[in-house]
């Protein structure tokens, strides 16, 4: 199962892949790509680099993708209803940073694509105080 991170930050995307690296704890790691920014370094979101992610992302067992903001959320749907990414993609429902977190270490421990999407999803619940 792999995973794409989709934000309008270049920066942000790879910093929120490498944190999610480093909390999965080592071992075999799912695949997991960051997508963020415009061509040219600014800030926004690139389908183009979206799709090509997700392609390097599976390994045939389906790509789940996290996204930030609004416009994010709208390039995955758009690609995911022009048959732009791998069969079995999925936009999830989940916080970036936290769900990308569980999803990561769900899917490294071996867990199925609904168990994976699951943990993503579960973070919303995760309180701060």
């Amino acid at each position: 199962m792999g995973l794409v991170l989709v934000s309008h930050s270049a920066e942000v995307a790879a910093s929120v892949a490498r944190l999610a690296v480093a909390l999965a704890g080592g071992g075999e790691l799912a695949p997991v790509r960051a997508a963020g920014g415009t061509p040219d370094g600014g800030f926004g979101t690139d389908a183009d680099a979206v799709a090509a992610a997700a392609r390097e992302a599976d390994e045939g067992a389906g790509v789940l993708l996290l996204t930030d903001l609004g416009s994010a959320v709208l390039t995955v749907k758009v690609l995911l209803a022009e048959d732009e990414l791998p069969p079995d993609a999925e936009l999830l429902d989940a916080p970036f940073v936290e769900g990308a977190v569980a999803a990561l270490v769900t899917a490294s421990g071996g867990a199925g694509r609904a168990e994976v999407a699951a943990a993503a999803r579960e973070a919303y619940d995760y309180r701060k105080v």
